[in-house]
């Protein structure tokens, strides 16, 4: 059975809440922590008189339950709950970033990192512009003055992105790298070859190369997130637009992105 199916066979339940307001507000209010009925009334701007009645309805649904006149989600509640959250934050982000998600080539994020998206709601897009024609670039290299440990999926490589890293390595900061094959080629030409020779003892450096690569260029560190994407046709790397965040859930978002991709990477040491 799939996911239509599943909706037709529920629809009363499942569009119950969706179609009522107090139902859904009830519900996102209670998988923040457990209220009574005076904060669910001035969380929802409803009266007693509208709100028992869904009341009523989740408890009769098992979805909630009652304890000295304090209302908690139950098990399942908290599943549901969780669901329709996750759902809302994932409709808000793809709507706040649509102009970026739309310009560029999402098949390089893999598919349980896109169901996650949501994660990035509190972000930003940086742009160069104008004046700022380095300004993606700029913050990136902020980002790895200030980090106390990083992870990167590089998908370009340049002298400042390699003497930042140089540096920030020589400083004892654990780094891990991965790179595709075509960056992998750019690394053992002149100048990065010398570069990367000067790093070969240095315990806290970690190169990698993905033979399956994922079109994706992310910095992802203690502080911050940048991710990068190809444009729509999946032929050119992007410089001049980035998301940025230092909010705690998309750092963790693009700690699991490396994560995926480093599992289908091989351990390098460049000669």
């Amino acid at each position: 059975m799939n996911s239509f199916e599943i909706y037709k066979k529920m629809d009363d339940d499942v569009q119950a809440i969706y179609r009522s307001r107090l139902l859904t507000e009830i519900l996102l209010s209670l998988n923040e922590g457990s209220r009574k009925l005076s904060q669910l009334r001035e969380i929802t701007g409803s009266t007693s008189q509208a709100i028992i009645p869904k009341l009523r309805k989740l408890e009769a649904d098992h979805l909630i339950e009652t304890k000295e006149h304090e209302y908690f989600l139950t098990s399942a509640g908290k599943i549901v709950a969780s669901g329709i959250a996750d759902s809302f934050v994932t409709f808000w982000t793809i709507n706040k970033f649509k102009h970026f998600w739309l310009r560029h080539y999402l098949e390089g994020i893999p598919n349980p990192l896109l169901k996650e998206i949501g994660c990035l709601h509190e972000s930003e897009v940086l742009k160069n512009r104008g004046t700022e024609i380095l300004n993606v670039y700029n913050n990136q290299l902020k980002m790895i003055k200030e980090a106390d440990h990083i992870y990167g999926i590089s998908s370009a490589v340049t002298e400042g992105y390699a003497d930042s890293i140089s540096e920030r390595v020589k400083e004892g900061i654990p780094i891990e790298l991965i790179v595709p094959l075509h960056v992998a080629g750019e690394l053992k030409l002149s100048p990065y070859v010398e570069k990367l020779a000067a790093l070969k003892n240095y315990e806290n450096f970690k190169l990698m190369v993905m033979d399956e690569y994922r079109k994706v260029g992310l910095i992802v560190t203690d502080k911050h997130l940048s991710l990068s994407l190809y444009k729509k046709e999946g032929i050119e790397y992007d410089i001049s637009t980035g998301l940025f965040s230092s909010d705690s859930k998309a750092i963790e978002w693009g700690e699991r992105l490396f994560w995926y991709c480093k599992g289908k990477a091989d351990f390098t040491k460049f000669q």
